[in-house]
């Protein structure tokens, strides 16, 4: 004999479960921390047009009265939250760089670190003592003693590990690779998807694919650095082909990518490639 559940069980079985989805998407409209189980395949995402990336620290030059050094940061400004992507790697020339292109620390609502080299949490610190108020999101693997000097600025720090939402439009691809974890920030905008790494550590096409995989949507730029330099001509075109059949629309190889790497995507991708550069701000009109 069959054993029914009682329908008064069952409705409250239906109710909570609705309830979790609710909680889950309320979390990414407060701006909070989840993990990703409930994403839809398909979402509006932020207005591009109101979206800017500037370059705050690179060892590539743009704008010739920057500070020029090994490492990378940038800062998106346009969405509910202004997020700087890592901090270079020293605070002088981070804070200089962003006096100079008009940015406050003050602006700042959160920082995402992808990994933890030197050359791209060196300017963290230095930040802190300007602007201690804002959310550290760094990958769980980081050492105990950087997270404890962080929090000992009164500064709150979240873990990530896995693929979650760290503000609306913006998330993490959580944790990558084995030997040096990292992590990627996704935006997920009305024109399609933009991937900002730091090095790519564990692979800039497996990067993109992992964020394809969270948000089923068109790439519409890659930035930062690719962690190319050093490869031979033949793996960085190999790598283009495969970046190419995944459907990126725009690159802006920096940082870590290598002189190569940049002049074969820029010659893979032509006008849509970007020159990146310390104190390239990258626009909708850049993305055309």
């Amino acid at each position: 004999m069959k054993r029914r559940i009682p329908i008064t069980i069952s409705i409250a079985f239906f109710a909570v479960l609705l309830l979790s989805r609710t909680v889950s998407q309320s979390f990414a409209t407060n701006g909070q921390l989840f993990y990703m189980r409930h994403l839809p395949s398909q979402t509006t995402g932020v207005g591009l047009k109101n979206l800017n990336i500037t370059v705050l620290y690179d060892n590539n030059p743009y704008r010739m009265d920057l500070g020029v050094n090994w490492g990378f940061s940038c800062v998106l400004k346009g969405a509910e939250k202004t997020i700087l992507f890592d901090t270079g790697g020293d605070g002088p020339t981070l804070l200089v760089n962003m006096r100079k292109l008009d940015i406050r620390p003050s602006e700042i609502d959160m920082v995402m670190l992808s990994h933890i080299h030197g050359d791209h949490v060196g300017g963290l610190f230095g930040f802190l003592r300007k602007n201690p108020e804002v959310v550290v999101y760094l990958p769980k693997s980081f050492p105990e003693n950087f997270k404890a000097e962080v929090r000992g600025l009164k500064t709150k720090t979240v873990e990530i590990s896995g693929a979650a939402g760290i503000s609306p439009n913006m998330y993490s691809t959580g944790e990558l690779g084995t030997y040096l974890e990292e992590q990627a920030l996704v935006v997920d905008t009305d024109g399609g998807l933009i991937i900002v790494t730091g090095c790519a550590h564990p692979g800039i096409v497996n990067i993109v694919e992992k964020a394809k995989e969270m948000i089923s949507k068109d790439v519409l730029l890659v930035l930062g650095g690719f962690h190319l330099q050093g490869k031979s001509q033949y793996e960085i075109e190999n790598i283009a082909l495969r970046l190419k059949a995944l459907g990126v629309e725009h690159v802006g190889p920096c940082h870590c990518s290598g002189d190569l790497a940049r002049e074969c995507f820029q010659k893979a991708w032509g006008k849509n490639f970007i020159d990146v550069g310390a104190g390239r701000v990258i626009t909708a009109r850049d993305l055309e």
